[in-house]
């Protein structure tokens, strides 16, 4: 994509409040897959739960990062998964960023247990990144599968709450996409990150 159309403007959304702790069951969903897909790893994912935080768990994979991250703000971590819609209780992934002096924003991947086929890749995951700023910034975040089949999921604009979520039906060892800038158009957030724990 190209740095013209991803500082491209959108319409300011309407604030989204995101506080709800409410984490609801999964829903599972089928795909068969995409002919000429290379095979990968056939794994589950094993989890552990979050204490003090009803319904939600970590990949015993993740990195201690993620998992202090979410430990450290349930309420924030059950709002993200929330956003991502029914079952996506499951955190694959959870970045503040920048990771060095102040950070502007928290980028969370998250599954809800299914999968769409037979390999780890075949999870859904689904993406959202929250503003931590205090400010509506021009932000985004981008979702990518690790099947080249699949076209990118992108939300970007201006936000005072979270880009997102975007939703891929295959992401797991995927990547995700965190971007901020001020008002000024200074990038204060341009962060790639792996979804989940992949070689």
């Amino acid at each position: 994509m190209s740095r013209a159309l991803l500082h491209s403007r959108t319409a300011l959304r309407a604030a989204v409040a995101a506080t709800a702790l409410a984490v609801t069951a999964g829903m599972a969903t089928t795909a068969s897959a995409v002919q000429g897909d290379q095979p990968g790893p056939s794994k589950s994912l094993k989890t552990v739960s979050v204490q003090g935080a009803e319904g939600l768990s970590v990949d015993t994979a993740a990195s201690k990062d993620t998992k202090a991250v979410i430990e450290n703000n349930k309420t924030l971590a059950a709002a993200a998964a929330n956003v991502c819609g029914s079952g996506y209780t499951i955190s694959t992934g959870a970045w503040r960023l920048p990771t060095h002096t102040s950070v502007y924003g928290t980028l969370y991947t998250w599954t809800n247990g299914t999968t769409t086929g037979s390999r780890i890749y075949d999870k859904p995951i689904c993406a959202v990144f929250f503003n931590d700023s205090g400010l509506t910034r021009y932000m985004g975040v981008r979702l990518s599968s690790n099947y080249t089949a699949d076209p990118d999921k992108e939300d970007f604009g201006a936000y005072s709450q979270y880009a997102g979520p975007v939703h891929q039906k295959r992401g797991y060892c995927g990547t995700a996409y965190a971007y901020m800038e001020n008002s000024n158009g200074k990038v204060m957030v341009d962060a790639l990150r792996t979804v989940g724990s992949c070689n």
